[in-house]
């Protein structure tokens, strides 16, 4: 094992972290792994640059944190079934991911985290934004808070408000779409607002891709407070913006962060390989 000096400096004021000095190719010590798990939950989101890294040894990585599950709608690589690969083709205009949300909050036990890795970026534009959803929380009014804590989201595969599942992976993409005729299906319910099993802080768990309701309520009803929660929970003083390099690793906590992948980069590709880390139900 490798000796590794870690340094970690923050992005932005909200949230976001630099994390320089640390070699991910190598074995992880349980010293420098405990440091990025703190700076993790110190930071919600981690910028990992300059690796070299091979699918399995993403997956390593990512595991460290805990189980990784399989993204339902994306086959797996061969080699390391757990991760995708997220690719936008210089022909292609719908990107995957564009549009604020929480990764996978359709399913029941929804993923801890992300680890995402950059292989192949445009010359400009793909970058990402990542909003913090304890500040988002932490700003309602007392009055919302309250009205919130007894709120229950429904959350959604099927991206109704991105023109449907099947939209986001063109025909003639690399990436190999599964269970798409499944995706209405998929759902699960959660709290508006969750408890960080893990820091104790209350963060705001509604975002614009999956939350199509609350549980009592019609989705008419439900749709103006959607929308407000969604628009408040990405003011710009909440979030960070981040522009990738070939080789930067990011991870971050879906259990407090949202993200949101910008498509303003037509013509060129973007290559990414994507880990989830299994998390707990949300209470």
């Amino acid at each position: 094992m490798a000796k590794q000096n870690m340094e970690v400096r923050r992005v932005a004021g909200s949230l976001g972290a630099d994390v320089f000095g640390v070699d991910l190719s190598q074995d992880v010590g349980n010293q420098v792994y405990d440091d990025i798990h703190q700076a993790f939950l110190d930071h919600q989101v981690l910028f990992i640059r300059d690796q070299n890294l091979t699918p399995p040894q993403q997956a390593d990585f990512a595991r460290r944190f805990g189980p990784l599950n399989e993204y339902p709608f994306v086959k797996g690589l061969e080699n390391a079934p757990e991760i995708i690969e997220i690719v936008k083709e210089p022909d292609e205009t719908i990107n995957f991911g564009g549009v604020w949300h929480s990764d996978t909050t359709y399913l029941d036990d929804p993923p801890l985290g992300t680890v995402l890795y950059a292989l192949e970026v445009p010359p400009a534009g793909g970058d990402t934004m990542y909003a913090n959803m304890y500040d988002a929380y932490d700003a309602l009014s007392d009055g919302m808070k309250r009205m919130l804590s007894s709120l229950v989201g429904i959350s959604s595969a099927a991206l109704r408000r991105s023109g449907g599942r099947a939209k986001g992976i063109g025909k003639d993409s690399t990436m190999t779409p599964l269970n798409m005729d499944k995706a209405e299906a998929i759902m699960a319910e959660h709290p508006v607002v969750r408890t960080h099993p893990e820091t104790g802080r209350k963060a705001l768990y509604v975002n614009s891709a999956h939350t199509v309701s609350f549980k009592g309520m019609t989705e008419a009803e439900s749709k103006p407070l959607i929308e407000f929660l969604c628009t408040h929970a990405t003011r710009p003083e909440f979030t960070c913006r981040f522009k990738w390099e070939v080789g930067t690793l990011a991870i971050w906590d879906n259990r407090c962060v949202q993200h949101f992948a910008i498509n303003d980069y037509h013509g060129e590709r973007r290559r990414m390989h994507r880990a989830t880390i299994t998390g707990d139900r949300p209470h």
